[in-house]
C-alpha cells in the first residue's frame, strides 16, 4: 500500500518501521512525496492508522502542488491552512480553526499568525479575507 509513495524520514527507528511495512524510503527530501517528520503521531499507533496518516499526508501533497505549482515545504499549521482553504473556499475563521485542529473558543492567534506568515512569504493577496470569509487568492 505504501510502496508507490516516496517517504523521507530522518529518524532511524521510524525508517526501520516504515521499511518493515514495505515503504519506499528515499534519502532526500527533494524527491519525497511525504515528509514523515511532519506527521504528528500519538503513540501507540496501529499499522492501519499509520498507513492512513501517511496516505492523508500524501493526498495533501497533491493539493499543495495544485496551489503552488510544485511541492512546497511549509510549517504544519500553514500547510493545514492552505489545504483547508483549498478544500473549503470562503470559510469563516471559526470554521478554519476547526479545520486545522485549533479550538475556536481558545484565546490564541496561532491561525492568524500563520496566515500572516503565508502572506509575508507568498504575497498579501495569497490569503484573501472578504467579508469575514477566507480563501486562497493568487501567488
Amino acid at each position: 500500500m505504501l510502496d508507490n509513495i516516496k517517504i523521507y524520514a530522518s529518524d532511524k527507528y521510524w525508517k526501520s518501521i516504515l521499511a518493515d511495512l514495505g515503504a519506499n524510503l528515499v534519502d532526500s527530501l527533494d524527491c519525497a512525496d511525504v515528509f514523515f517528520d511532519d506527521i504528528k503521531i500519538n503513540a501507540p499507533v496501529s499499522v492501519d492508522d499509520l498507513q492512513n496518516l501517511i496516505l492523508k499526508q500524501f493526498d495533501n501533497n497533491d493539493i499543495i502542488i495544485n496551489v503552488f505549482g510544485h511541492d512546497v515545504v511549509l510549517p504544519e499549521l500553514q500547510r493545514k491552512i492552505v489545504v483547508a482553504l483549498y478544500k473549503n473556499p470562503n470559510i469563516q475563521m471559526r470554521e478554519l480553526k476547526l479545520a486545522v485542529g485549533v479550538m475556536p473558543d481558545i484565546a490564541t492567534h496561532s491561525v492568524e499568525n500563520a496566515i500572516y506568515q503565508l502572506r509575508k512569504t507568498f504575497g498579501h493577496d495569497f490569503v484573501l479575507n472578504e467579508n469575514g470569509r477566507y480563501r486562497i487568492g493568487r501567488i
